[in-house]
């Protein structure tokens, strides 16, 4: 038997004796009832990370913990996903996965990719990961995913030795639907929240407001979208309050986003216009509008 939180290695072998979990009441459930759990391309990745690693039926009885509920609590910090499991025993297991936050050179190499781009901009503010983010990170010289087992050191307080235990796995899908809740997760969990990432973003884009401007000025853009997806970017990482018309234009429609995607990144406005309720309302005229467009 293990010590409590002595990490683990192994990513085989056989099962301890099979053990009845306590009921719990206000775990974390996940979402998916039945079949695979993830709904966007970025947590569906992660999975097919970790089970890349062919940990099997060991993987299948984590999914059936996360969908009891046996997840008591989970917390993403740079460096460090950690996580309350409520086993067999009274004393739920406190779970560990550790993976390296990235340096502030990956970071700086990252954001400035990110911010030369107008549609990752935009898309991350739209809380959506750009579907070539991992190539990004991978052109820094960090895949954003683990490649590898022994990239991640994994701990468990239970008494298995082998890894992943069904506790460490049931996190595992737990965190994968953290994912599709807030993207920015995953940046976090790198090393970089997302207040720290759009202010750095704003800062570089607006440092290249001038260059850009005076480049559009001496030739036509090649494709009209792109000045569409910076003025939106723009705007979004601008200072100032929409709804109160400081930071008040009109922009192009892009059809490859989301028909609402200026109304989900925008803050939500006053009450004196409404509030949140307000947005809720706006959201269908604005999928009505779009598709009069199209």
């Amino acid at each position: 038997m293990s010590p409590p939180g002595r990490g683990r290695s192994s990513w085989s072998g056989g099962f301890p004796p099979a053990s009845k979990p306590r009921a719990v009441d206000g775990g974390l459930v996940a979402r998916s009832a039945r079949g695979a759990i993830g709904e966007h391309w970025w947590s569906r990745r992660f999975l097919e990370v970790l089970e890349s690693f062919a940990l099997g039926s060991r993987l299948t009885r984590g999914k059936n913990y996360a969908r009891r509920g046996q997840v008591l609590s989970l917390k993403v910090a740079p460096g460090v996903v950690t996580a309350s499991v409520q086993g067999s025993r009274r004393t739920p297991y406190k779970v560990s996965i550790a993976l390296p936050a990235f340096s502030e050179l990956v970071w700086a190499k990252v954001e400035v990719t990110l911010a030369e781009q107008a549609i990752h901009s935009a898309r991350l503010l739209a809380g959506e990961m750009p579907h070539d983010l991992e190539d990004v990170f991978l052109a820094a010289g960090a895949p954003l995913f683990p490649q590898r087992s022994k990239d991640m050191a994994l701990s468990c307080s239970c008494p298995d030795w082998e890894v992943p235990c069904k506790h460490l796995a049931a996190t595992f899908y737990l965190l994968a639907e953290s994912f599709d809740d807030d993207p920015f997760a995953i940046l976090l969990w790198r090393g970089r929240n997302r207040k720290a990432l759009l202010s750095r973003l704003r800062e570089l884009r607006s440092g290249d407001t001038a260059d850009v401007a005076e480049e559009q000025a001496a030739q036509p853009a090649e494709d009209p979208r792109v000045g569409a997806m910076m003025a939106l970017a723009d705007l979004a990482l601008a200072d100032g309050d929409f709804w109160t018309g400081a930071a008040a234009q009109v922009l192009p429609v892009q059809a490859e986003l989301p028909k609402d995607l200026l109304l989900r990144q925008l803050p939500a406005p006053g009450v004196l216009l409404g509030g949140p309720t307000f947005v809720t309302y706006l959201a269908p005229l604005y999928a009505v509008f779009g598709e009069s467009r199209d």
